[in-house]
């Protein structure tokens, strides 16, 4: 199965948060650049969802953004 990869504008549109967030958890190590060509990043649809989808619902348990990445970042 061939991954779909997606631009920062079309991750904004589709999961309905800014572009500076995707910018954010970018430079936080959140989410993971696959390809870059020009001017251009492109995200693993996959990775991006079930990252956002973790991410958000451990704010809901009321954990830090900071809480949340060491986290993620130790798997």
């Amino acid at each position: 199965m061939a991954k779909i990869l997606i631009s920062p504008g079309e991750i904004s549109k589709i999961h309905s948060i800014s572009y500076q967030t995707i910018n954010y958890y970018t430079n936080l190590g959140l989410l993971m650049v696959k390809k870059r060509n020009a001017n251009n990043r492109l995200y693993s649809s996959r990775q991006v969802s079930a990252c956002l989808k973790k991410v958000n619902d451990m704010k809901s348990r009321g954990y830090s953004l900071k809480l949340i990445c060491d986290l993620l970042r130790k798997g």
